[in-house]
């Protein structure tokens, strides 16, 4: 999910994928609806273990689907799920390194990167509108979500996800700091207790660069493409395409 070989998650992969499951249920029907009648083929970017995948497979039937992971152990994950689905077996190419090194078709029908895009810096942002304005079908769109904050501020303590599994019971935690005027760093903290008992933790942290709408529109005039919010407020999808006229 990273444009960098580096692996942001090769200490917190077993526990990513499995937290994110109860968000994805939330999210999936804005993202479903946000690609009715998308043209494919389709870049999921940072695909993590797949499930935005299952959403764009169910919603685009007859497209086919480039998911792009550059972390070994969510990809892992993402190539188990995707060989374990015949509706997905032959259409989704799993493909390490990040987007901007993946070898992607020369023309695209629809890109998506959901909970990704902080990870990338203004520079390798540029690439991506560039990528869009260059290689959009006509029709085409990517689809986005901004996450909050969109400024450099303390993001408190917070327990994001609790579930259990056989024995075992698994709690995610997240704090952030700003690092910069346009980045702020994110502290996680995953927690295992068995039978009641502290069994393990691993505590991992990451930047994130911070995009707003106001700059993310600015960002795309500059490549004559247009964004425009979609869905609930809350869950701060946007649609990209080519601007009118």
């Amino acid at each position: 999910m990273k444009p960098h070989v580096s692996d942001e998650y090769e200490r917190s992969a077993e526990f990513v994928d499995v937290m994110l499951a109860a968000p994805w249920t939330v999210l999936a029907p804005t993202l479903a609806e946000a690609l009715r009648g998308a043209p494919g083929p389709v870049v999921d970017v940072g695909a993590g273990g797949g499930h935005g995948t299952r959403v764009i497979a169910r919603t685009l039937p007859a497209a086919e689907i480039h998911a792009v992971e550059p972390s070994p152990g969510l990809r892992a994950v993402l190539l188990a799920r995707v060989n374990d689905d015949p509706g997905l077996r032959d259409r989704v190419t799993v493909l390490p390194g990040g987007l901007l090194q993946a070898t992607l078709p020369p023309r695209l029908g629809t890109l998506v990167a959901m909970n990704v895009i902080g990870h990338f810096d203004p520079g390798g942002r540029r690439t991506i509108w560039r990528l869009l304005a260059e290689r959009l079908l006509p029709g085409g769109r990517a689809v986005l979500n901004l996450q909050p904050p969109a400024e450099p501020v303390a993001v408190p303590q917070t327990r994001f996800s609790e579930l259990r599994i056989g024995r075992r019971r698994y709690e995610g935690w997240g704090r952030a700091e700003p690092s910069g005027p346009d980045q702020i760093t994110w502290h996680m903290t995953y927690r295992a207790f068995q039978d009641g008992e502290p069994a393990e933790e691993v505590e991992v942290e990451y930047a994130w660069w911070l995009l707003g709408p106001d700059r993310l529109k600015a960002e795309l005039a500059g490549h004559g493409l247009h964004a425009t919010p979609t869905g609930p407020t809350e869950r701060g999808l946007w649609c990209i395409t080519g601007s009118p006229g």
